[in-house]
């Protein structure tokens, strides 16, 4: 098996909101076309005379509801995820509007309304598969079929993964990461930095920079959030918790249940913003994004966490996160829900026990234990809106690291009879012989009883 190449800031990538295969991805695929449009030979650009882009499997399903069109003709309007503005898509709200687009000597109209949701059960090689055409008449100019893979990466027909450093530790499994751990001595995040400076060619300051970049935009999403009033956009109704949550929580000095309360505070303010469509981190998908940002609010305000330890935390969190990706999958088009919140809570529970100081044992065993108690969750979001169960689902994705956490740092190491390498196996045979009806289609599960009552 290959080694682990992604880079922690592939994992975690800046952007709107409401999820990164949904949003994210697609944003990207529309930016890249048009570069490759403005590439064609100008009789080409020139005779072009219509745009056509078809979403297929969970794009089809739920893109409506989670932004797609809107992402695509951002990006094709030349917004980029992680220079974007929070309210960017909010100006394509309007299906029907359109907007002219630079294709280098002549525009095209085009609206959100415009993009056709094609079959929901299809023959491509993702369940997130997108079709852009350029056209002159009957005659294509240009085709490019992408992939939507997950987490906000992108792939197409005729991709390559591009040249990059090769790690210096490398790895596929948990066993040989931990191999490398103990015959080199280091410690987890120190090897995680090792390979990410070796793979992307930046130097320590420039990856210290970007990990307190993503803390400050994973803060600012919560902040935001738990200040934010009213319903979230959308044909529910859905009224935002956070700031009731917290004003409770504070009530009680965040002591007790109090201190719980925060918790569920700080990761539905940053999921509510998410649903909103605002700037937040895939950690590691959007639909998840409300976790990670939840524990580390929580760290730095109630357990005095410093930044130096929020980055080797951060860090630490990758490395699972990296072996979840390589090893199953952190597309809830392809495993569910599993592979998106729970395998927030698995990054999350590691990232709290590895900045609480713990070695690598700890930290694997609470990323274990938070991954073995979400097995088999569906991804059956109500009305494809990224609101119903997904916003309560980041609360409790985030009390469950916090309680992997204390699970794994009270009892003995050795109780620990399970390993992580084994717990994603298991995500990764489950969401093989889950049914796609249950893999963001929001045709069964909550969706389906939501619309029947």
């Amino acid at each position: 098996m290959p080694p682990v190449t992604t880079s922690v800031f592939e994992l975690l990538k800046i952007g709107p909101g409401p999820s990164s295969s949904h949003t994210i991805g697609p944003m990207r695929a529309g930016f890249d076309f048009m570069h490759l449009i403005r590439e064609l030979p100008e009789p080409d650009r020139l005779a072009a005379d219509s745009l056509e882009v078809r979403l297929f499997g969970s794009l089809s399903a739920t893109g409506e509801g989670h932004g797609t069109p809107r992402a695509i003709l951002s990006g094709m309007l030349g917004s980029q995820p992680d220079a974007c503005s929070s309210d960017t898509l909010e100006q394509f709200m309007d299906r029907d509007r359109t907007f002219d687009l630079d294709l280098g000597g002549k525009t095209l109209p085009f609206a959100p309304g415009m993009i056709i949701m094609d079959a929901i059960q299809h023959e491509y090689a993702h369940p997130n598969t997108m079709i852009f055409r350029l056209r002159t008449g009957d005659r294509v100019l240009l085709e490019r079929i992408y992939y939507s893979v997950g987490g906000g990466f992108l792939r197409w027909e005729g991709w390559e993964e591009p040249e990059r450093g090769e790690p210096v530790y490398p790895y596929a499994t948990m066993a040989e990461l931990k191999a490398h751990l103990r015959a080199n001595s280091l410690r987890l995040h120190e090897l995680i930095l090792a390979n990410e400076m070796a793979i992307t060619g930046a130097s320590e300051e420039e990856v210290n920079l970007g990990l307190d970049h993503i803390v400050a935009v994973m803060e600012q999403a919560v902040e935001s959030g738990i200040q934010a009033t009213g319903v979230l956009p959308g044909p529910i109704g859905l009224q935002r918790k956070a700031a009731v949550m917290y004003a409770r929580a504070k009530q009680e000095y965040f002591q007790g249940p109090g201190f719980l309360k925060a918790i569920n505070a700080y990761a539905l303010a940053a999921s509510e913003e998410n649903a909103a469509g605002h700037c937040v981190v895939t950690a590691p998908t959007c639909g998840a994004a409300g976790v990670i940002p939840g524990i580390l609010f929580m760290l730095k305000r109630h357990m005095g966490s410093l930044q130096t330890e929020l980055r080797e935390g951060l860090l630490a969190a990758c490395a699972i996160g990296f072996l979840c990706k390589h090893n199953a999958s952190i597309s809830g088009a392809e495993v569910g829900c599993q592979g998106e919140v729970g395998v927030a809570s698995t990054m999350g529970a590691a990232l709290i026990a590895y900045a609480r100081g713990y070695r690598f044992q700890v930290t694997e065993n609470a990323a274990e234990i938070a991954l073995e108690h979400h097995l088999g969750l569906t991804c059956d979001p109500v009305g494809g809106f990224v609101q119903i169960p997904c916003i309560e689902r980041n609360a409790m994705g985030a009390v469950k690291a916090f309680n992997a956490y204390l699970i794994a740092s009270t009892l003995d190491e050795s109780y620990q009879k399970v390993d992580l390498d084994k717990a994603i196996r298991a995500m990764a045979q489950t969401g093989r012989d889950m049914s796609n009806k249950y893999k963001e289609t929001s045709e069964a599960g909550l969706a389906l009883s939501f619309t029947e009552c």
